[in-house]
């Protein structure tokens, strides 16, 4: 009983000793102590801390002048830009809820989110002119404000808004009194996820959650303080693995680009003495395969965050061979992207180069801000013995876990069942605790009674000298259920056939889970590199691909 309470003060929380938790605090923090410190870097324009401030604060405004306040959305259909950042910070000023758009959407699923999440304003970039405008036709519901976030670095595209980016911030007051949520539950993004067997889900997250992963990326990925940070992850990919927050709390620079370019990646490298950056494997995949006068020139450490279901094992052994020092990081969209790490021992350093791969390949242990990561039997929701060999499903507990999906009381009920949140990924967990995925539980290939990981086969693909990027999905067959199928991009000049490439494959792999076909070619990929397996299962089962 309180009254009971020895610690007791007698005095209630109160602004002196509670406040809500909110990244937004972040930004003021770094403007007041580093206000001569550049932010943001986009091209030959820089801006420093206070400028930042003082536009995000012009942005709160300008849409509180337009009636926007609490609870409304306001889209944003950006790349890598300033602009983009800061959405991050002064539409939640307002009080209102960042919905960042995924760039390489059709104009049907973005006229689906504008229309689910109710977006009131929507910040676009003259690049998506076309995505927007069909978009805008398809809505079913209320049109948006729509606004133009003009480029000087692009050319062309036809406008679409009242009006264009500056001149809607110039309508804010660089000095407005904007005001932390009085409730640290309140949302502060609105992310949807891709949506290949149906409609996408809009994942909410709130301003506690956000604070505490933009802090953890700092503590778990060890980040000095005043990183220079290259944009290579999609600031709309879970607003950025929450890093456009995290870069207020460490003070660092923002260098935006555009696009994902190997030549341009390396030159900001270069000219801005980057220390940091986050991506998919197939940025580092593009990386290692540079030519080396490419890559000429950089003579400090860059640390990188890799991230995708499971990283094959030749890219984190890639990286190391040209000088990043990569860390692997695990997590989903409804876990503010990252939430947990493959955090790295130092008697690791002494193993020889593919065992440490193997160590450092691993999704991990929690990050320090989420309250548990395990791997559990979904069914009985009893834990998976620490064998390496016993599957289960990774499952979350803890604050950098999503309120729920908007609108959408059933899917939320079923992905918090029994107390956890289910993540759909299957995985085992080594003697040491750290959690391997083995699988989704979509990609799972059963052979004649045989379970065969997609991502088993992928690492060995992988260590081919002439491969890119690799797939393995489901086809059917008739004797045996389903068997793998590959699909392989290779390198610029490489040539390889099947047959070498099978035999490649049965030197490394019991012969079971060897690719009963192979198929050359680009492989189908998100905005944020990953490989999209649903469209490669369509072509297994055509008649193209199984001829």
């Amino acid at each position: 009983m309180a009254a009971n309470n020895p610690y007791s003060t007698g005095l209630e929380k109160n602004p002196a000793n509670y406040v809500s938790l909110s990244p937004l605090s972040f930004l003021e923090r770094s403007a007041y102590i580093y206000p001569k410190r550049i932010s943001v870097i986009q091209g030959d324009r820089q801006y420093t801390w206070v400028d930042s401030y003082r536009r995000c604060r012009q942005l709160a405004s300008a849409l509180v002048k337009r009636g926007i306040g609490k609870g409304d959305t306001v889209a944003v259909m950006l790349p890598n830009v300033a602009p983009m950042f800061e959405a991050h910070f002064g539409i939640p000023m307002a009080g209102a809820v960042l919905n960042t758009l995924n760039t390489r959407l059709d104009a049907e699923a973005v006229a689906f989110m504008l229309d689910h999440g109710e977006a009131k304003v929507l910040i676009t970039d003259p690049e998506f002119t076309n995505i927007i405008k069909g978009a805008l036709e398809l809505m079913k519901g209320p049109k948006p404000l729509v606004i133009d976030a003009m480029d000087p670095d692009y050319t062309g595209g036809e406008r679409l808004g009242v009006m264009d980016y500056e001149a809607f911030l110039a309508e804010g007051d660089p000095e407005f009194a904007w005001s932390l949520p009085e409730d640290e539950w309140d949302a502060i993004a609105l992310n949807y996820t891709s949506g290949t067997t149906g409609n996408p889900k809009g994942v909410v997250y709130h301003h506690r959650g956000a604070y505490l992963n933009s802090m953890s990326n700092i503590v778990s990925w060890g980040m000095p303080p005043h990183a220079v940070y290259l944009w290579t992850l999609p600031m709309f990919h879970a607003n950025g693995w929450c890093f456009s927050w995290t870069l207020a709390a460490n003070a660092g620079t923002s260098v935006c680009l555009r696009r994902i370019e190997v030549g341009t990646i390396f030159n900001l490298i270069r000219q801005h003495k980057v220390t940091h950056m986050c991506g998919a494997p197939i940025i580092y995949g593009m990386m290692i395969n540079a030519p080396a006068e490419v890559r000429a020139g950089i003579e400090h450490q860059v640390s990188g965050l890799i991230a995708g279901a499971a990283p094959p094992a030749a890219i984190i052994e890639g990286a190391e061979l040209i000088g990043l020092n990569i860390t692997h990081v695990y997590g989903l969209t409804e876990t503010y992207g990252p939430a947990s790490v493959c955090a790295k021992h130092p008697e690791w350093d002494k193993l020889p180069l593919d065992l440490r791969t193997a160590r450092n390949g691993r999704q991990g242990v929690r990050y320090h801000a989420l309250e548990a990561i395990t791997v559990m039997d979904p069914e009985t929701m009893e834990p998976v013995p620490w064998d390496g060999e016993t599957m289960g499903e990774i499952m979350f507990r803890g604050n950098l876990v999503m309120k729920g999906y908007l609108k959408n009381p059933a899917a939320t009920e079923e992905s918090f069942a029994g107390g956890w949140f289910h993540s759909g990924d299957l995985a085992v967990v080594h003697a040491d605790g750290y959690v391997k995925i083995k699988d989704r539980s979509k990609d799972i290939i059963i052979s004649g009674g045989e379970n065969i990981s997609s991502l088993e086969v992928e690492d060995v693909l992988y260590r081919h000298a002439a491969v890119i990027a690799a797939a393995v999905v489901a086809k059917p067959d008739a004797k045996w259920g389903e068997v793998p199928c590959a699909f392989v991009e290779l390198k610029a000049g490489a040539s390889v056939t099947e047959a070498e490439m099978v035999a490649f494959c049965r030197e490394h792999m019991a012969h079971f889970k060897v690719p009963k076909q192979i198929v050359f070619g680009e492989l189908p990929k998100t905005s944020t590199g990953k490989i999209q397996k649903f469209v490669l299962r369509q072509n297994a089962k055509s008649a193209l691909a199984i001829e």
